[in-house]
């Protein structure tokens, strides 16, 4: 990768590809050596009280192991390494990075061209926000003389009910009292015809009977016979009005 286009643009780019590949297979090797450090710790563990024979043995046949692992892992890593550099960090032909303005005069007026633009959007913004919160107390003192309004009429409505309630039971009352007066009016007119009749039989006993003892006369006289119970319900009524 060295002298390449593609080292040129990451130099640029203050990047090393090389420096991270460097890095991956530093880390892949110290994971081999901590595992096979790890077994042999272990295998020794296990063998500890067969003797030094066989405990340098079993190194020799860890480090056999190792080292078989060692090769492939590490032709596998070279292939890693020359596949990424071929590919993943090659840079495609006609590639060229962009070039930077050195216009500070430029930079300077597109800076205070963004400054004005935030400007006006913020003053669009606060404007926008007061009348939002303008409408917004209008409608809560609106929604506050609904509630009184609708406490009123409540209070309203609840007193005319109470009246046609009142309204209601006099009438009914009312209407008892012209039915016991209509009663009573008809008894008296029935008294009264009966006490016409009794007056008319007694004046024609009289006129064909002078000799008739006058003390045995009923000649009906005063207020007809109208039960007392049917006059003191009249007048409760009417004190009830």
């Amino acid at each position: 990768m060295e002298g390449t286009e593609s080292e040129k643009v990451f130099d640029s780019l203050n990047l090393n590809p090389q420096l991270f590949i460097n890095e991956v297979l530093n880390a892949v090797d110290d994971t081999v050596d901590g595992a096979f450090e790890f077994y042999e710790q272990q295998a020794l563990a296990v063998l500890k009280d067969t003797g030094e024979d066989k405990s340098n043995e079993l190194s020799k046949g860890i480090s056999s192991i190792r080292n078989v692992i060692q090769e492939v892992l590490d032709k596998r890593m070279g292939m890693w390494e020359k596949y990424c550099i071929r590919h993943c960090f090659a840079v495609p032909e006609g590639f060229s990075l962009p070039k930077a303005d050195t216009s500070s005069d430029s930079l300077m007026d597109q800076d205070l061209f963004s400054d004005a633009e935030l400007d006006n959007q913020l003053d669009s913004l606060r404007e926008k926000l007061y009348v939002v919160r303008k409408e917004s107390a209008e409608l809560q003192k609106e929604l506050h003389d609904l509630k009184q309004q609708h406490t009123l009429s409540s209070s309203c409505a609840e007193s005319v009910t109470e009246a046609l309630q009142i309204f209601e039971q006099k009438s009914v009352q009312f209407e008892e009292m012209v039915r016991t007066a209509t009663t009573l009016r008809e008894k008296f007119e029935k008294m009264k015809i009966k006490e016409l009749e009794e007056f008319e039989r007694v004046r024609t006993e009289r006129i064909y009977d002078s000799n008739k003892d006058q003390s045995m006369m009923h000649h009906s006289k005063g207020f007809p016979a109208v039960e007392f119970k049917d006059l003191q319900d009249f007048v409760a009524d009417l004190k009830k009005m």
